[in-house]
């Protein structure tokens, strides 16, 4: 099949299936007399693999590894299992990062009262780069109230 065919088949977009092909992580495609790739089931097959692991967010070095073990036959599960769960514990930490810049940006949602005054603790926040990284921060509620209500 062609790329079109291939990129169809597989879900990867032509574009991708040439970066792949680029960096080895799929074999160069043959190619027509008239320069054509050409592209076999197993290419298909392996490129729906990639696709799948991208999905899960796996790098690409990661998929190259889980590429060459899918094709080992003689593969221990406990090489998988560990690339799996290296991935699992840095999606967990990248969940908790996301969590506390979350609550942090809700907790200055909460304490800016979002009237007609230009006080706002959001602005300050960014302002001051937050020192505390990602994580939540403790805001006073009335650090938008910097004069009387009108």
């Amino acid at each position: 099949m062609n790329i079109g065919q291939a990129s169809a088949a597989s879900g990867v977009s032509a574009k991708m299936l040439r970066y792949y092909e680029s960096i080895g992580l799929i074999p160069r495609a043959g190619r027509t007399e008239a320069g054509y790739r050409v592209y076999k089931d197993r290419d298909v097959n392996t490129l729906r693999f990639i696709r799948r692991a991208r999905d899960l967010g796996l790098p690409i070095e990661r998929i190259r590894l889980l590429v060459g073990l899918w094709r080992d036959r003689e593969r221990s599960s406990a090489d998988v299992k560990r690339i799996a769960e290296e991935h699992v514990a840095e999606l967990e930490a990248k969940i908790l990062e996301l969590t506390a810049m979350r609550d942090t940006l809700q907790e200055l949602a909460d304490a800016c009262r979002g009237d007609h005054r230009p006080e706002c603790p959001i602005l300050r926040d960014l302002e001051g780069g937050g020192g505390r990284g990602p994580g939540r921060r403790q805001v006073d509620p009335h650090q938008c109230a910097s004069s009387p209500a009108a």
